[in-house]
């Protein structure tokens, strides 16, 4: 088999770990509404089957032998984790008083909280561009959250417009999961995960109600799935994927998942939108695209001509080089410096 045969045979492979990978995701909100538990409850227990699944799955691979934890790494980890599962507990309670489509949807803004985070607290640069697609997400999200001025001195939508700043809120705290995050280098993303879950579980047990449990039944099923299907499955799915696929791949592929919740939420519960709101999905995901693949409003400039004395080969390769280097991740993956293996230079501050 030649190598180009075997590199298009294995990013198949990734396109089809990430686009299962993101259909579990797109079915995520059914799982958590028909359990019929409390957000917190629906978190905790997440938490509880998740951790056991995933540890069993790092124990079985060996991962927890040099695993590269220092205390600060721990810490960082840790630390992301406590937004992780704050950021599950707001987006499900957010399902309960809008819609799983337009949370959602709102909830796919995290990438431009995650560029302003990197501006206040490291002082990254907004170019103009993505100051622009800044403006064209919020345009979107307007026109999705379907609300007026008006709208805000109407009792009666009070409780549509708490459940989209609990999305938005969940966004933020993704955000601030994934600059915490970030700094967790030279670690298997599977271990940043399962320190993750196994904080949610003494972290959340305060606001679990576990008297709300009794005679739950068969629905225990669905919680179960959370944690085996949808936390577990989905991580070692996705970690694999980032392995094997280029960034522009994965950027697009990640919005399998929206697109699957919008016609589960449509197919199960009868749930669909407006024109006016469908109009703004499109605005939300070119403005994430445009972002994390680095798209412009005009002509790119062209580049300059190498200098005389050095070769053109020489140029080309610099630039390549740094091109790959700065290329961003999308939403949910995030790199990892100072790692040689391809999966651990990948981490998700899972999100959904």
């Amino acid at each position: 088999m030649s190598t180009e045969t075997r590199s298009a045979s294995t990013e198949l492979k990734g396109s089809i770990e990430l686009t299962a990978a993101m259909i579990l995701s797109g079915t995520l909100g059914i799982f958590v509404v028909e359990s019929g538990a409390s957000p917190f409850n629906v978190v905790f227990f997440r938490c509880l089957f998740g951790a056991v699944a995933l540890g069993l799955y790092c124990l079985v691979r060996g991962f927890f032998k040099n695993h590269g934890f220092t205390p600060k790494k721990v810490g960082l980890a840790a630390l992301g984790g406590v937004f992780i599962v704050f950021n599950w507990a707001f987006l499900f309670e957010s399902y309960e008083s809008t819609s799983i489509t337009v949370a959602t949807v709102v909830y796919h803004t995290q990438p431009f909280y995650v560029m302003l985070l990197g501006a206040v607290l490291f002082r990254d640069k907004i170019t103009a561009t993505k100051l622009g697609w800044l403006v064209v997400a919020f345009a979107g999200l307007v026109l999705v959250a379907g609300v007026s001025l008006s709208d805000f001195q109407d009792g009666d939508k009070s409780g549509y417009l708490a459940g989209l700043g609990l999305a938005l809120l969940a966004a933020v705290f993704y955000a601030l999961s994934t600059v915490i995050t970030k700094r967790v280098t030279g670690v298997k993303p599977h271990l940043v995960a399962l320190i993750q879950v196994v904080l949610g579980i003494p972290l959340l047990a305060p606001f679990a109600a576990f008297g709300e449990m009794g005679g739950m039944g068969a629905d225990w099923g669905w919680l179960i799935g959370l944690g085996l299907i949808h936390t577990c499955l989905m991580y070692v799915l996705m970690y694999s994927s980032y392995q094997k696929l280029p960034t522009a791949k994965i950027a697009v592929l990640a919005f399998v998942y929206p697109a699957v919740a919008m016609l589960c939420d449509w197919a199960v519960y009868g749930h669909s939108i407006t024109l006016l709101q469908a109009l703004g999905i499109p605005l939300i995901v070119g403005a994430s695209l445009g972002v994390n693949l680095g798209w412009t409003f005009g002509p790119r400039r062209a580049a300059a001509e190498p200098a005389a004395d050095k070769p053109a080969a020489g140029a080309a390769d610099k630039a390549a080089d740094s091109a790959s280097s700065s290329a961003p991740l999308p939403s949910g993956a995030r790199t990892t410096a100072g790692t040689t293996d391809a999966a651990d230079k990948i981490t998700i501050g899972e999100s959904r």
